[in-house]
């Protein structure tokens, strides 16, 4: 490939932005050319992206108007492919596929006598493979878009195919659109369908469209991400070991269910971003991807290179054409469909190195990123994904998880770039359970905090969090539960005695959290419950839990009773959300930190021309205290942790005005003198 002829409209504003990518603008070049072989390809050979795009349209199994049903599947490994169900009661091979090109195979059924389908809508089916030894095995069509697991475990446990095919007249039609306008700054509820009920069992989408979203709405969320919704066989996977691509998880109703959770999120004005899962795929024979078609590849790289060794999963093979038709296809399925506005992509770092980052501590060093270790394939499927995505539409939004700081993931298609708005800021949270666990509070260093918080590529969109789901699992426990423990069960209620183990894990949840919200990046996002700081863990049925849904749950009833002081971080929450909509901080250039002393553990900056101020003592306020500030005026707090609504002591004359001094201060052209209670946060915004 002659890189100096890979055109990039855009690329001086990437190597302009970041001198140290210069030296490989060859391999940039190098990339990009991968990617619009591609796109060259499928325009020319496909007639078009758009029809690449809808391979669901053609493969799956289909019942036309009138009532015939073709089925069609790809199988490059199969002898022969049959139908088989409870239509034909069975019989494995009644029903062969014909063979098409490029390990096609196609079956075309025609209505019964009577102008009926022959398949019923919620019959079970089943494709049956023949392999190369001539054995026949059955599957489920990796294009299904409805599996469920058996009401009788006597017959088995794993998934059935059933055909969803509801009469026009009653299948769910969206009554709202999806928003118009994105947010420019995203606040986002992180969300598990299955855990968000009260009682022990796995919650409804329709229990979470009409109990829940009405929570996530009042609380400022203008984004929801939903996790778990492509079918996984096993549960306690937290939904990453995906078995159907293209089902919606029927543990939690039907397709129409889930199209009502979005319709409802949609009428209350709130983005639907789906967890999508693309980085490897169960490994379930029988009710998964893995050997479709009775070898080790099809949608798979073969032999070691298709296993990820610590997820013991199967990794997809992204230079197969084939394999691209699915996965693109599945991300325009899930748009298309159900009207989801966006996705997070899990495990890109595994994605975008052949080690999948294991064992691998990132130093930042430019040759990680450029070097033999990155899986180009994978890369070139990321681009691709989002080069489509945002042509599609271009308010779809992208969130990519990695951790290993992949210089150019978050640039635009035309500066080089791979294309995704956002990047999960993963150190952050890594960064509070190891303070938590490890140090006391005199020993917290302020210069790190800031380092953990403000450290991200210029220009490349971070999602900021204190905790999401991982740090929730079983193995580690919630922030509220490492600041406040086995005390969360004896002394929580407003009637009890103050609690000095209650009072400092209060003080401390709300800072960490208005911290990480106003300095960590240009979005953030809250894992559901932890708003109010939901105690203990999540451990989902096991055999080694005894099937328990005790910790898999919602306890909404904590943050319902005004007798608890869950309200008071609840109601924090909700300030600090309704903030930021109000006066704005996420949406601006990083912050500018004007303070960070070790010794009064005091933390101030500025960001969108307002000024935050933090104090991380464990015993010592100040008073008089100077903050510097930029821009002379009169300032006044409007956002207070102290606040007695928020658990707080009350401590803070939020009625009073700060005027500044002309007098320079931490670096800039002004001061302010304020009282700074200890372990408090607050927010001044400059008046007129």
């Amino acid at each position: 490939m002659d890189t100096k002829k890979v055109e990039i409209k855009n690329i001086e504003e990437l190597l302009r932005r970041d001198k140290y990518i210069e030296p490989y603008e060859t391999e940039i070049r190098r990339r990009r050319g991968c990617v619009d072989q591609w796109l060259k390809t499928l325009e020319q050979s496909e007639g078009g992206i758009d029809k690449f795009t809808k391979g669901y349209e053609y493969y799956g199994i289909h019942v036309n108007g009138d009532n015939s049903v073709v089925a069609r599947e790809w199988a490059p490994g199969a002898v022969a492919v049959y139908l088989t169900g409870e239509f034909n009661n069975w019989n494995w091979e009644e029903y062969p596929y014909s063979k098409l090109e490029y390990g096609k195979w196609e079956l075309i059924l025609p209505a019964n006598d009577d102008g009926s389908c022959r398949i019923a809508h919620l019959s079970e089916l089943k494709v049956i493979i023949r392999t190369e030894k001539g054995q026949l095995v059955p599957r489920i069509s990796p294009w299904a878009t409805y599996t469920v697991q058996p009401t009788d475990l006597a017959y088995g446990s794993n998934y059935k195919q059933i055909l969803w095919n509801p009469p026009q007249t009653v299948r769910y039609q969206f009554q709202y659109k999806r928003p118009t306008i994105i947010p420019k700054a995203l606040r986002i509820y992180e969300c598990h369908v299955g855990i968000a009920t009260e009682k022990l069992e796995i919650g409804s989408y329709r229990n979470f469209a009409d109990n829940v979203i009405p929570r996530i709405v009042r609380q400022g969320y203008n984004t929801i991400q939903i996790m778990a919704i492509m079918e996984h066989a096993y549960y306690a996977s937290f939904g990453y070991q995906v078995t159907s691509f293209f089902a919606a998880s029927s543990r939690c109703g039907t397709p129409d269910d889930l199209k009502y959770l979005v319709d409802v999120a949609h009428k209350n004005n709130l983005i639907v971003l789906l967890d999508v899962v693309h980085s490897h795929a169960s490994k379930n024979v029988l009710d998964g991807l893995n050997e479709f078609d009775g070898t080790d590849s099809c949608f798979f790289h073969s032999g070691p290179r298709g296993v990820h060794a610590l997820w013991d999963s199967r990794l997809f093979n992204y230079n197969a054409y084939e394999v691209l038709r699915f996965l693109l296809s599945n991300l325009r399925w899930w748009y298309d469909e159900y009207g989801f506005d966006g996705y997070r992509f899990d495990g890109v770092t595994s994605m975008l190195y052949h080690n999948h980052g294991i064992g691998t501590g990132f130093s930042g060093g430019y040759d990680e990123y450029f070097g033999m270790n990155v899986d180009t394939e994978a890369l070139t499927y990321l681009a691709l994904a989002n080069k489509i995505l945002h042509d599609i539409n271009p308010n779809i939004i992208t969130i990519a998880e990695d951790v290993s700081g992949m210089p150019t993931l978050c640039c635009p298609y035309d500066e080089g770039g791979i294309g995704f708005d956002y990047r999960l800021g993963m150190a952050i949270p890594d960064k509070w359970i190891q303070i938590l666990k490890e140090k006391r509070d005199e020993d917290w260093s302020m210069g790190n905090i800031v380092h953990t918080l403000s450290n991200r590529r210029y220009k490349e969109k971070t999602v900021a969090y204190a905790e999401s789901h991982d740090q929730a699992l079983v193995g580690d426990k919630t922030l509220a539960f490492w600041l406040m423990d086995k005390d969360m069960y004896t002394s929580m209620s407003v009637d009890s005695p103050s609690n000095l183990v209650i009072d400092r894990g209060i003080a401390l949840h709300k800072i960490i959290r208005l911290i990480t919200h106003s300095l960590g990046g240009e979005a953030y996002l809250n894992f559901i419950g932890n708003e109010f700081g939901h105690p203990e863990w999540l451990d989902f049925p096991r055999i080694g839990n005894n099937q328990s849904f005790h910790y898999c749950r919602r306890q909404w009833n904590l943050v319902d009773d005004t007798k608890l002081r869950y309200k008071y971080l609840n109601e924090f929450d909700r300030a600090m959300n309704m903030t930021e909509e109000k006066y704005g901080w996420l949406n601006s250039d990083p912050a500018y930190v004007t303070w960070a002393h070790e010794g009064d553990k005091i933390i101030s900056f500025e960001r969108s021309g307002h000024v935050f101020v933090f104090n991380f003592h464990s015993d010592r306020s100040f008073t008089d205290y100077r903050i510097g500030v930029e821009r002379p005026g009169s300032y006044k707090i409007v956002l207070s942790s102290d606040d007695e609504a928020f658990g707080g002591f009350n401590r803070i004359d939020t009625s009073l005005t700060h005027v500044s001094v002309p007098e320079g201060h931490a670096g800039r052209s002004q001061f302010i003198h304020a009282y700074i209670p200890a372990r408090t946060g607050f927010v001044f915004v400059r008046l007129g």
